[in-house]
Parts: C-alpha cells; sequence; structure tokens
C-alpha cells in the first residue's frame, strides 16, 4: 500500500510548480501547501454535522472513501472527488471547490497535526493514500441523503 511519501507527490503533481511543493513539505511535514482544485480532484465541502454523519454511513458501507478534509476549526468536512465534478453538483448546503479555486492542503502524514490557517484548522480525517482515489460522488450523495435522514429523525426525537 502506499504511503505518505506517494501521498505527497500525488498531491504536489497538481501545484503550480510540484518540485517546490515537494520541497517544501519535506522541510516542513508539519506545513501546508495551497493547491488548485479542478486538475486531479475537486472538493464537496458540507457542513460539520452533516459531513461527520455522511463519513460515518461511509465508514459502516465501504473500506474507505477517498480523502476527507476537516477545516475551518472542525467547522466544515470536504470530500476529494473527480475533477469536474464540482461544475455539475446540485445541492443545497453543499460549497463546491472546482477549476479555478484554491484549498490549503496538509501534509497528508500529518494526521494528527492540525495546521493554524486564518479561519481557523486544517487537518486530514482520511489522508489520501497515493493512489489517486476519490470519493465517487453518487455515493456521497447517496451517503448525503441516508446522513441527513438520520440527523432529520435524531431532531424529531430530541
Amino acid at each position: 500500500m502506499p504511503g505518505a511519501k506517494t501521498a505527497v507527490a500525488w498531491l504536489a503533481s497538481v501545484a503550480p510548480d510540484p518540485g517546490s511543493c515537494l520541497r517544501k513539505w519535506e522541510r516542513d511535514p508539519l506545513g501546508l501547501a495551497l493547491l488548485p482544485a479542478g486538475k486531479a480532484w475537486d472538493v464537496l465541502v458540507l457542513p460539520n454535522r452533516l459531513g461527520r454523519t455522511t463519513l460515518d454511513v461511509f465508514s459502516r458501507v465501504l473500506d474507505q472513501p477517498g480523502p476527507v478534509l476537516a477545516g475551518s476549526g472542525d467547522a466544515r468536512t470536504g470530500f476529494l472527488v473527480p475533477a469536474g465534478t464540482a461544475a455539475r453538483w446540485l445541492g443545497t448546503g453543499v460549497r463546491t471547490v472546482g477549476l479555478g479555486a484554491w484549498i490549503v492542503v496538509p501534509h497528508p502524514g500529518a494526521t494528527a497535526y492540525s495546521a493554524k490557517v486564518s479561519s481557523g484548522q486544517v487537518r486530514w480525517l482520511i489522508p489520501p493514500d497515493g493512489t489517486g482515489t476519490l470519493t465517487d460522488p453518487s455515493l456521497l450523495e447517496l451517503a448525503m441523503h441516508e446522513a441527513a435522514a438520520a440527523l432529520a429523525v435524531g431532531e424529531n426525537e430530541g
């Protein structure tokens, strides 16, 4: 199974200067990189409650979805999905990050570390494995529906 070094190379491959990004992470493995979305992946960003519940649904059904980020002081959960998904996504309350946008990405080996960002923190909930595995948007949508239903039931019972 590929490790953090392969995941670093996979993430850095989308940077305008991949070599510079790799060198930066070699010097500071707890550091952050600003990477463009829309090349190898897009990001669908869900509010934390829905995002974490969706991730729980995935963990019951799949061994592992694609990479998942927590950001804005854990107020948001971002699923890395295939490039182009953001342009086609229709859904209320889901932010899309695609071509022309950039995201702050921590080193994939720094899962236990919460890197400071001006608006909070960003960290991996599920780091990339270096194979290029991404979350299937159709499965994500189904998991989101199940998560939303579970949250609605919980609110009605409480």
